[in-house]
């Protein structure tokens, strides 16, 4: 189906990037072919590291002309294995392209290449008051381009939105080398259909994004944490729809039970008083206005102790609050350095939460799969972590896919889906039909045929012909 790189070919990209952005070491190809998905592994032939579209529009003309795979790749922290080689060819990686173009404060928005880290945007914008949202766990190492690409949510998604909500302009190289530039600095803007908005979570597969228009708000004054302790795990899950209808409108609401609070704890070597609780809430309300902020923070307080918590902590320091993040935060790294591990990324309405934990955790036990879960309680997001643990490698293997089907059938079965920011990339696209419909499917298919009719870019991610 593809065509195998050669010499001859690699000597024609060094000709449009320059000689050492051709990469074919040992140390670039392993790199390349994994990122955080479990334990997969899929080399490329070369890794290319474009420094403009011009470039990359070359390289898409090239490749397109010659049948020869694409897969454009950003910071490597995916969960579903959507920036990996999977039919060889070239990686993309997109790291020479990080520059900041412009941060418009009188239009609040800003222009940045996107293989600039999510942080460090994050950080400048920042310096001058202002502030961009979205903060995936892997802020500090994930790439701007890779967040679009998945729709990458985080904690403050529950107040603040996804990435999807911040992106309003990009330039996209196509497939066939052309450039185009939907969107821009509008706050308005119906002029046909809004294909702004058709690449973001696209994963990669129609196109290679190289700038981004995002939105800004100014940066709030004030904020503070709760850190709620439950000794029951669906009492804690019954509290959060709770907080919404009572009016409060938290810019984080986090879950996560025992386990993963107690590995999380040891990975990042600090202690908390009721570490031992069967579950937590972490709630983070911010705002400009310091007295309202100290009432709804009381409110909230209010409402975890009337739904069962047998504690509540208040964190007003700044050292305080950023030591209860970094523990939230390292959950996930936690969990990886415990067990081999699959995490799917449920997610459902957020008044559905307590019985997908219930029914996730009757799952595994029936399965006899031991699970850890955490995650974006205040958006119904759930991470459901299967660990290997004691089980051998044949039980493993057997007990793993009817235990993920099942769970996702629950999912889908409380008004859910089977990704909630992790993306559906490799690993998920098996269980794609279980979550979207056969005329949906057929949607996807000749979307892809007609932005990629060669079937280059990034192939065998979400959908393909086969799938």
């Amino acid at each position: 189906m593809f065509t195998p790189l050669s010499d001859i070919h690699l000597s024609h990209l060094r000709s449009i990037v320059g000689d050492e952005f051709v990469l074919t070491d040992p140390e670039s190809i392993d790199y390349a072919s994994r990122d955080e998905t479990e334990d997969l592994c899929f080399p490329p032939e070369c890794v290319v590291r474009p420094g403009t579209p011009g470039e990359i529009s070359a390289i898409m003309k090239f490749a397109s002309a010659e049948k020869i795979p694409v897969t454009p790749r950003g910071g490597g922290t995916g969960l579903s294995g959507g920036a990996l080689p999977v039919h060889g060819g070239i990686v993309l990686y997109m790291d020479r392209m990080h520059e900041i173009i412009e941060i418009d404060e009188g239009n609040l928005f800003a222009v940045v290449e996107t293989g600039i880290i999510t942080e460090m945007f994050q950080d400048a914008v920042e310096k001058v008051g202002l502030f961009y949202p979205p903060d995936p766990a892997s802020r500090g190492t994930c790439f701007i381009g890779g967040n679009i690409a998945e729709n990458a949510g985080g904690p403050r998604a529950v107040k603040y939105g996804v990435t999807k909500d911040w992106v309003y302009g990009l330039e996209v190289v196509l497939p066939n080398g052309e450039i185009i530039n939907p969107g821009g600095k509008l706050l308005k803007n119906v002029t046909g259909y809004n294909l702004t908005q058709l690449f973001i979570g696209s994963e990669g597969t129609l196109g290679v994004i190289t700038k981004a228009v995002m939105k800004l708000i100014p940066k709030p004054k004030f904020s503070a944490v709760l850190l709620a302790a439950f000794d029951d795990p669906h009492a804690a899950c019954r509290t959060v729809p709770v907080l919404f209808r009572e009016g409060l409108d938290p810019s984080a609401c986090e879950f996560m039970e025992r386990d993963a609070m107690q590995m999380a704890l040891g990975h990042v070597e600090k202690t908390l008083p009721n570490s031992d609780a069967a579950a937590h809430l972490l709630i983070e309300i911010d705002g400009n206005d310091e007295n309202r902020l100290a009432e709804e923070i009381e409110k909230a307080g209010m409402v975890c102790d009337e739904g069962g918590a047998i504690d509540v902590i208040l964190a007003e320091s700044g050292q305080r609050v950023n030591e209860i993040w970094d523990i939230r935060r390292g959950a996930g790294e936690a969990v990886k350095s415990h067990s081999i591990y699959k995490e799917e990324d449920t997610v459902v309405p957020r008044a559905k939460l307590p019985d997908l934990f219930v029914g996730v955790k009757k799952i595994c036990a029936d399965r006899r799969v031991r699970s850890v879960c955490y995650g974006h309680a205040g958006d119904g997001n759930l991470h459901v972590n299967l660990l290997k643990d004691t089980l051998t490698d044949e039980e493993w293997a057997s007990r793993l896919p009817p235990t993920i089907t099942e769970i996702f059938k629950h999912c889908v079965s409380l008004g859910g889906t089977i990704s909630g920011e992790h993306g559906i990339g490799w690993s998920q696209k098996e269980y794609l039909k279980l979550a979207v419909s056969e005329p949906e499917l057929n949607l996807m298919r000749g979307i892809k045929k007609l932005f990629d009719p060669h079937g280059i870019l990034n192939p065998g991610k979400v959908i393909d012909n086969r799938n």
